[in-house]
């Protein structure tokens, strides 16, 4: 089955536009001394050339050189198509028109390379942070009960047992040496074990027994 072609409005205005524009770049640059095959590579140098900035804006998003050479070949364009209006004379054209002309290859190839060759914008989202280790279950300890006494007899009352040490694994003690440093680094003093309990999560006693091996 074939498709009937139907004219796009927008498409036939650009194609129109293009050749305008192509045409007056190269009777500018006719008119500046570059006969031949030289004026007709003009015009294509500055299309190409607006074409390359705007394909780096539509793919890598806005950037100073981008725009850079967008604007210096978009103002190339409109230049040729004022100057084509009447407003110099293509007879006798000024020097610095010729030297504009005459330079303008060496600045399309520098505007080229270098939309062709920097590097683009990473966005690698950065890598997520590390999970601080689970808290480690304290084991609950029962202290003795007092021994029942005569009541005629007063015997001396047996001080409190000290509870057992608390078994703090190495990687817990590694990530509180960092906590503790950090904490030194933001208010130059250093931490205490409440505000180093409430960092890691952990129960009192680990965290006296953490702050006693920090010291």
């Amino acid at each position: 089955m074939t498709r009937s072609i139907r004219p796009d409005a927008v498409l036939v205005q650009a194609v129109i536009a293009g050749a305008l524009s192509f045409a007056h770049l190269h009777d500018l640059a006719a008119a500046a001394g570059q006969s031949g095959w030289k004026a007709w590579a003009y015009p294509i140098s500055v299309d190409l050339l607006l074409v390359a900035a705007w394909r780096r804006l539509r793919s890598d998003g806005p950037s100073r050189l981008a725009w850079c050479w967008f604007l210096i070949a978009l103002v190339a364009s409109l230049g040729a198509n004022v100057a084509t209006a009447g407003f110099l004379d293509l007879q006798h054209p000024p020097a610095w028109l010729r030297f504009g002309i005459a330079g303008w290859p060496a600045l399309a190839f520098l505007g080229g390379t270098l939309l062709a060759h920097s590097p683009t914008t990473d966005h690698t989202p950065p890598p997520d942070p590390e999970p601080l280790p689970a808290p480690v279950a304290v084991p609950v300890v029962d202290r003795p009960s007092a021994p029942e006494t005569a009541p005629a007899i007063a015997e001396p009352v047996p001080a409190p047992a000290l509870p057992a040490p608390v078994a703090v694994p190495p990687a817990l003690v590694d990530h509180a040496r960092k906590v503790a440093a950090d904490h030194r680094t933001r208010t130059g003093a250093d931490i205490d074990p409440d505000t180093l309990r409430a960092r890691l999560g952990v129960p009192a006693l680990m965290a006296d027994a953490i702050a006693a091996q920090l010291t």
